[in-house]
């Protein structure tokens, strides 16, 4: 699926540019701060007793105490008689210890004025009486020239104040716990239509009858219809169910609120539940809207699992969205969408008519939906024009969206650092060997005796894979090591699409992953630790064999409930709740052991009657450490020009998905 990079790209502008407006602000109030400071401070008039003043235009000199030195206040001059103050300038002398004595003229000076009638008029008298020796006069006192650093500074603390509660009120903070955490998005922001929804065409149609409701609502209350309140979207991660609901809000033209489940949760009880209505009350005003809550299973698991009992946050919160979204009249025009990969765990009154009472699967695009997709995503790539993107689509088999949109990164970022002006289909394929294998390590050097393990070992998973039934073509062999642990790979891959798999074709595939250590054993009569991750997938698919799909000797029995998430590739494992006894758990192992053993020794035999073509196919790897399909056939075909020891081609036949496995490019990792 095309990734929404504007919507992404905006709201990460918008972030920046607040972080960026509030800094400027702060260095702003700093500014501001500093000048008044520095203002007062240079402006800062010296404090005359009235006493003092009357003897200093009396006499025309004083001396007195300024901050614990000596000071002599003469020539007392451009007096400024206010009705509560008298403000002047002075000639200052400071006596502090040679050489420190310091003159300075025209020192200001500020004096408040007696309030009794007899000292004013004396102060009178004394002013007439100088009026030749000192330039005084009356004034009415300036409210702005007096009050102006208060007034600066009370205003920068009242704006400092009204920033601080605002960002106090955002999401997150303990003033605003109970207000919701989601992002409203206007319709220029949203960006993204159904044309960019590429490769889940079904799970389209199914949602444009939102879109009609949402248009036009009136065609459907005019006959007593309503639209589903709750639409949730279901598949495999990746596949691009965030995509597809910007995209009804996008192509319905109204307000879209986003949010994950998990911005509901808070430690503190009930911010959650405060939360949920406080979102619901928005999206009311914002009418008609979409409300968008993706990872739902975070907040709509099943109540009554929780050991903290009824009283747990996460059901509380629950509880108040199961009312929200059936308090809402049916044509309130709100819709909510939810998006999960796990609805197997929701709870069953979330999901329930009159809430979320559809459910769309966004399942695996196929090949032509690949294609589909390949083409959204190569619009701004220079692609070579000999590149074909249904072949591309062909060997992505098993890849959701964004594993399409990494792919074409991939090759790009590849073209680019080998200097092409375009790119190739080699780059396609180096892209899907990085993606599914790893990144080459080229610098690792493994000793002769290691390298010639990895070629046996190798060439048994591809030899095996190459003489066996129902098996998906060996398409490259490489002991280059890649990613974290494989020394070497054998890359399989299928066909067509597949949605069935058969009892053997399991088998076969058991056999291949073991075709690498009995490999080892027949060369080396010695096995290594390489075959880790092989024993392990084929003892798990043994395992499913018996346990999930009857394919055992116990019967068409199910062993293994509560399963997991049909999109996720966890939850396979024995932690599942079992309902047999310990009997029929160790008549599961041993059916186990069978299935794994009888593997073994069809491995064995067919190794053993074409040792030659493994030796050749091993002593051409240690040479060029890559084949190819086509030469793996011809050195078989060479090594053992005789009959295939199972008879394949003929066999085999239209074989429908891997049960167990979701990725259907395939790779027998050793190490």
């Amino acid at each position: 699926m095309k990734p929404d990079k504007g919507q992404d790209r905006k709201s990460s502008d918008r972030r920046t540019e607040g972080g960026q407006n509030i800094l400027w602000y702060v260095l702003g109030a700093a500014a501001v701060v500093m000048f008044a400071v520095v203002w007062i401070t240079l402006n800062a008039a010296d404090r005359i007793a009235y006493p003092d003043l009357v003897t200093l235009i009396g006499d025309g000199k004083i001396e007195t105490k300024l901050r614990n030195q000596t000071v002599e206040y003469s020539h007392p001059r451009d007096l400024k008689v206010q009705p509560t103050a008298v403000v002047g300038k002075v000639d200052r002398y400071i006596a502090t210890k040679p050489p420190g004595n310091r003159l300075e003229r025209g020192v200001t000076f500020q004096t408040n004025t007696s309030h009794e009638p007899e000292a004013k008029g004396r102060l009178e008298e004394l002013l007439l009486a100088k009026k030749d020796e000192i330039n005084w006069d009356y004034e009415e006192p300036n409210f702005w020239k007096s009050n102006l650093p208060i007034l600066l500074v009370t205003g920068l603390f009242v704006i400092l104040f009204v920033v601080m509660m605002r960002r106090l009120n955002g999401a997150g903070s303990p003033m605003s716990f109970g207000r919701s955490r989601g992002r409203l998005y206007a319709q220029e922001d949203i960006g993204v239509t159904f044309d960019d929804a590429a490769g889940i065409d079904e799970a389209v149609e199914e949602v444009k009858e939102i879109v009609d409701f949402l248009r036009a609502p009136e065609k459907y209350q005019s006959l007593g219809g309503r639209i589903p309140k709750g639409v949730l979207l279901v598949g495999p991660p990746g596949t691009g169910k965030t995509l597809l609901a910007r995209a009804i809000a996008g192509e319905a033209g109204v307000p879209f609120f986003s949010l994950s489940g998990s911005d509901f949760v808070e430690m503190f009880v009930g911010v959650g539940a405060a939360r949920v209505r406080d979102l619901f009350q928005q999206a009311e005003a914002k009418s008609p809207c979409i409300i968008f809550i993706d990872e739902l299973d975070a907040l709509g698991k099943s109540r009554g699992n929780s050991i903290v009992g009824g009283h747990d946050e996460r059901e509380q919160t629950l509880n108040a969205l199961l009312v929200e979204m059936d308090g809402f009249d049916s044509n309130a025009g709100i819709i909510v969408i939810g998006a999960t990969n796990r609805p197997e765990t929701l709870d069953p009154a979330l999901l329930r008519a009159g809430r979320f009472d559809r459910q769309v699967l966004v399942d695996r695009p196929d090949v032509r939906g690949r294609e589909d997709i390949l083409k959204v995503h190569v619009k701004d790539v220079k692609l070579n024009p000999h590149v074909d993107l249904k072949a591309v689509a062909s060997i992505t088999s098993g890849f959701v969206g964004a594993d399409l949109a990494n792919l074409v990164n991939e090759a790009t970022l590849l073209a680019a650092r080998k200097g092409k002006a375009s790119v190739g289909i080699e780059e396609f394929n180096e892209g899907v060997e990085r993606v599914t294998a790893g990144l080459e390590k080229k610098q690792r050097v493994m000793n002769e005796d290691e390298k010639h393990r990895v070629a046996y070992h190798e060439s048994g998973h591809a030899l095996v894979a190459y003489c066996l039934p129902n098996t998906d073509p060996v398409h490259k062999v490489s002991i280059i090591p890649r990613g974290f642990a494989a020394l070497g790979y054998t890359m399989q891959r299928p066909e067509g699409d597949r949605y069935l798999m058969t009892k053997t074709e399991l088998e076969s595939r058991i056999q291949v992953l073991l075709g690498g250590t009995i490999a080892e054993e027949l060369i080396y009569h010695d096995i290594s630790t390489g075959a880790q991750n092989d024993l392990e997938r084929a003892t798990e698919i043994a395992r499913s064999m018996v346990m999930d799909y009857g394919m055992s000797e116990l019967g068409r029995v199910n062993f293994r409930e509560s399963p997991g998430s049909p999109f996720l590739a966890t939850g396979k494992g024995d932690d599942r709740m079992r309902s047999h006894s310990e009997q029929t758990a160790r008549e599961i192992d041993e059916e186990i052991h069978r299935i794994i053993d009888e593997g073994l020794e069809k491995v064995r035999h067919i190794l053993e009657v074409r040792r030659e073509a493994l030796v050749a196919l091993a002593e051409r790897l240690i040479e060029v450490e890559s084949i190819d399909a086509t030469d793996l056939k011809r050195i078989i075909e060479e090594a053992s020009p005789g009959p295939m020891v199972v008879p394949g081609t003929a066999e085999k036949v239209a074989r429908p998905l891997e049960i167990d496995m979701s990725d259907d490019t395939r790779m027998e990792k050793r190490g």
